[in-house]
């Protein structure tokens, strides 16, 4: 795979708490630069990504209820019109992981029903599900209640947790949404060969810092 299509395929992800303004703008310019499919930044800088962004065909990818999924449906969906007011794009919502492991399926499919409604016709919706907490039965689970509400992607992990990507989730995830929704690996993927191993699994993105060090051959430091 080329690098310009690889570098089609990335997120270039700064989600750190003290990301700076300076290191936005460093971002938006490598995204740029490179021809990442887009920035993947907090939400609070998404006005700032926007501005830098214009006239470009970077897109602006925000994070809800992260990392953790624990906000309330009506704040996540708060959250999201928010964004898109602001510029965003696309938008990766975490889910409530402990409403999943408690079996509360309806609470869970409500809440992702709220962002999705919330950005419908405006934003693209990836649900979060943070594999490295769950059983392969409650990734199915979350998997299929995503697809069931119109979500577009289903992604592997907030970068946060426990653990990132696995070529085992991307395969489990792809065979449980089939064809039509995409698939998102974040979590660790810091170098090309990562990078083919999750694509020849089912990934359609990659959510990564390490975008640069991907497209050039290096290998990245940064946990997400």
């Amino acid at each position: 795979m080329e690098n310009k299509n690889i570098a089609k395929m990335i997120d270039h992800t700064a989600l750190k708490p003290d990301t700076t303004k300076e290191q936005i703008t460093k971002l938006c310019q490598e995204a740029k630069e490179h021809g990442f499919y887009s920035v993947c930044i907090n939400p609070g800088w998404v006005s700032e990504a926007t501005i830098q962004l214009q006239g470009s065909d970077v897109e602006v990818c925000t994070v809800i209820g992260f990392p953790l999924g624990a906000t309330t449906s009506k704040v996540k969906a708060l959250e999201t019109t928010d964004a898109i007011e602001n510029g965003a794009t696309e938008v990766d919502m975490v889910i409530n992981i402990g409403k999943l492991k408690d079996g509360d399926l309806d609470y869970v499919e409500k809440d992702i029903q709220a962002v999705v409604d919330a950005a419908k016709g405006k934003a693209l919706v990836k649900v979060i599900i943070e594999t490295c907490l769950l059983t392969d039965e409650e990734k199915e689970t979350a998997c299929k209640l995503s697809v069931k509400v119109g979500a577009d992607y289903v992604k592997t992990s907030t970068g946060f947790s426990t653990g990132g990507a696995t070529v085992q989730d991307i395969q489990l995830m792809r065979k449980t949404v089939g064809p039509d929704i995409g698939v998102k690996a974040s979590g660790g993927v810091r170098d090309r060969e990562t990078v083919l191993a999750m694509v020849e699994a089912g990934a359609t993105r990659i959510g990564a810092s390490s975008g640069v060090a991907i497209v050039s051959g290096g290998t990245g430091d940064s946990a997400y």
